[in-house]
């Protein structure tokens, strides 16, 4: 073997290493501070709108219900409504985030500019997973910010508030790629969104306890991760839940291993990916 053929041996070797022997760091990096930068260059659709929903709906509430609500889980009703918009706000928009990049990729068919650099698989998942999860954590801040200086509230145990926040946007970060490399078109992803995504968050607990559900419900809605992820900031910011940080913290934990396992085998199998 010549000297050119050794050099471009060794150059594939170190490239080989490169992706699979360690971390991709510059690329890793270069992903997750695009991802960033896409929701962060439209803040007032990304960051704005939503403390604007969660501020509308916690006072349409307050008109409609009114002073005469009863306590919930001994706080005011309002109060404690603000823990699950918070966090349906969140998820919603941690999976917006991560869905959206790559089906506009795949739509204007340049997904190839993601997928042709030395990233492996695990690399595409934290990085897209990356500006998801910080998306979530400013929605988060932006409207606990609202929540305290408006409605004048605490937050009892702000690690656990802290965990489920964290853990609901990666959960719904991973679930959003799953979504997205399923995607074709966009009414596909409308209809995902629509028809498993809102009422996963509408129907876990957002706006009631679930002690008002007769057994049956009950029974489904422990089957639902969303719920905990919800209880869990409950648990967080008021110091009442449903059920048990500890098991919502399980529960909400294989969720999201799971999630992102199929994630990494769909992205590092190409599937549905490439033409």
């Amino acid at each position: 073997m010549d000297a050119t053929g050794i050099r471009n041996g060794q150059g594939a070797a170190a490239m080989g290493v490169r992706r699979f022997g360690r971390v991709n760091w510059l690329g890793l990096y270069t992903l997750t501070a695009r991802e960033i930068q896409r929701f962060m260059a439209v803040w007032t659709q990304t960051l704005a709108a939503p403390l604007a929903t969660a501020a509308l709906f916690l006072g349409v509430f307050a008109l409609a219900i009114g002073p005469d609500r009863g306590a919930v889980m001994g706080v005011p009703f309002i109060q404690f409504l603000a823990p699950g918009i918070l966090m349906m706000t969140v998820i919603q928009n941690a999976f917006a985030n991560t869905s959206s990049s790559i089906l506009i990729s795949k739509v204007q068919g340049n997904i190839v500019d993601t997928l042709m650099p030395p990233l492996s698989a695990a690399e595409l998942l934290i990085g897209y997973m990356a500006g998801g999860v910080a998306r979530g954590l400013l929605v988060a801040l932006t409207i606990g910010a609202l929540m305290i200086l408006v409605l004048g509230m605490g937050v009892a145990h702000p690690l656990w508030a802290l965990a489920f926040v964290l853990l609901g946007s990666a959960f719904l970060s991973a679930l959003g790629i799953v979504a997205a490399v399923f995607a074709n078109k966009f009414d596909q992803m409308a209809a995902i969104t629509n028809f498993i995504v809102t009422p996963l968050s509408f129907l876990s607990g957002t706006f009631y306890s679930i002690e008002r559900l007769p057994p049956a419900m009950q029974t489904i809605t422990h089957f639902n991760p969303v719920f905990y992820l919800i209880d869990g900031v409950r648990h967080g910011i008021i110091g009442q839940s449903d059920s048990s940080p500890w098991q919502g913290l399980a529960v909400c934990s294989a969720s999201t291993a799971a999630v992102m396992a199929l994630c990494w085998y769909w992205l590092r199998t190409g599937y549905r990916m490439k033409a």
